[in-house]
């Protein structure tokens, strides 16, 4: 029964993106969004510790330590910071650093926590849920300072103005910016 519940979700949350993503001109990560989620590694991972209300990653770090589902899918979704670490060789926490992720990318990574959001709040998400999410979170996430503030100043207008105007701003002008993040000052 889980099998199919599950696929309803993944499926769910990627069409809620790939209608995001084509809104603001991403069509090729719309239709790209989240493939690896059906893949062995995390479908089966995900039908086992299916809940329906929250991630089934979560369900998996709580019975085992770790989630292998998610570790798999960060490694292969550049919509996530976490894909975005790497060794450091100035010696940041443990060794690792972030990079600055693609503007297109973190306009991905918002309509995954837009979608998110959606399907496990149901109907009571509003435009501040993403927000509250992001600002609930126990540990400051290790973001690089263009994606950080980039991903907050979204969220905030979605909060303020709703997603009719930040798919707008997104698609005419967040997207067409020229700057990458290093070295350079945030539009």
């Amino acid at each position: 029964m889980n099998v199919l519940k599950h696929f309803k979700t993944i499926t769910y949350h990627k069409w809620l993106v790939c209608k995001g993503c084509f809104s603001v001109g991403l069509y090729r990560q719309g239709l790209l969004h989240d493939l690896s989620k059906y893949s062995p590694a995390e479908f089966w991972t995900g039908v086992k510790f299916y809940q329906g209300n929250r991630s089934p990653n979560n369900a998996e770090r709580e019975a085992v330590g770790y989630s292998s589902a998610w570790l798999h899918h960060k490694g292969r979704n550049k919509h996530h910071y976490e894909y975005w670490i790497d060794y450091s060789l100035q010696g940041g926490p443990g060794g690792m650093a972030p990079a600055p992720m693609p503007r297109r990318y973190i306009a991905e990574m918002l309509m995954d926590r837009i979608a998110a959001c959606k399907v496990y709040q149901g109907k009571t998400y509003n435009d501040g849920s993403p927000l509250r999410y992001y600002e609930n979170r126990k540990e400051p996430a290790p973001m690089h300072e263009f994606t950080k503030k980039n991903l907050e100043l979204l969220l905030h207008m979605l909060d303020e103005k709703g997603e009719k105007e930040t798919f707008r701003y997104i698609k005419t002008k967040f997207l067409q910016s020229r700057f990458t993040g290093e070295g350079n000052k945030i539009k």
